[in-house]
């Protein structure tokens, strides 16, 4: 007997977001584990800053919870590195410190965002979920844009130009992936603020102009004369690519 064919507009089952933790604290490991774990989430967990750094580059994970002080690398260090080479993953950092300048390096080199310890973990549930939807991309949707010389990997967080890999900073990817999304709308300044910085950001427009002449330079022919990401006076931008 034969069965109707599928209606090819039917999502998808949607897998299990993946995350790693990179922690060398064993209770915490086995308490983020279990919590993860029972709202669904697969977790793999590594203890030193070098595996976690080979993992993080080489495996297929939706976030990376990354402690600060780790033997062998430091959280810093494996965020930094790990935005060099153009792995786009969110990376939610964790640590003991409080001071304010920690903070700041972990952001400026890449983190997405910053827990210090001891923390509640409906807060970092609540982080953890917040990344992951400013992140993630609609089930059934297209993993790969294409205009001009420029293809767009969601799945990876890679942009390559020509063929050749665009270095290319976490904030920089999810804005120009949000535009592309919403290819020929008109977007405010104030709506990108909201949806590609979002949870617990407090930037000002001028970010988003900064972060937009940032992107035209490298994606752009010709960045004075943008093709692509162009901008609508008194508005906004519109991507038109």
């Amino acid at each position: 007997m034969k069965h109707p064919p599928s209606d090819p507009k039917e999502p998808l089952a949607q897998s299990p977001r993946r995350i790693l933790v990179v922690e060398d604290e064993v209770s915490l490991i086995l308490t983020l584990g279990d919590r993860l774990r029972s709202e669904g989430y697969e977790v793999e967990a590594v203890e030193d800053g070098i595996e976690g750094w080979e993992r993080a580059r080489t495996g297929d994970f939706d976030l990376i919870l990354l402690d600060v002080a780790l033997p062998g690398r430091s959280g810093l260090d494996v965020c930094r590195d790990l935005r060099q080479e153009g792995v786009g993953t969110p990376i939610l950092m964790l640590t003991a410190r409080t001071q304010l300048t920690d903070k700041v390096v972990g952001l400026k080199i890449g983190a997405d965002d910053y827990l210090t310890k001891p923390f509640d973990m409906i807060e970092l549930l609540a982080r953890v979920e917040a990344l992951l939807r400013r992140t993630g991309r609609p089930l059934g949707g297209p993993t790969s844009y294409a205009f001009g010389d420029i293809r767009i990997d969601t799945r990876s967080a890679e942009v390559k130009r020509g063929g050749e890999t665009v270095e290319i900073s976490s904030l920089e990817f999810k804005l120009l992936a949000y535009m592309v999304e919403k290819r020929g709308a008109v977007l405010s300044r104030d709506e990108l603020l909201d949806k590609v910085w979002g949870y617990d950001a407090t930037p000002t427009t001028r970010t988003v102009d900064v972060h937009v002449a940032s992107l035209r330079q490298k994606i752009e022919p010709t960045p004075s004369h943008p093709r692509y990401i162009l901008t609508v006076h008194g508005m906004g931008y519109r991507f038109a690519g």
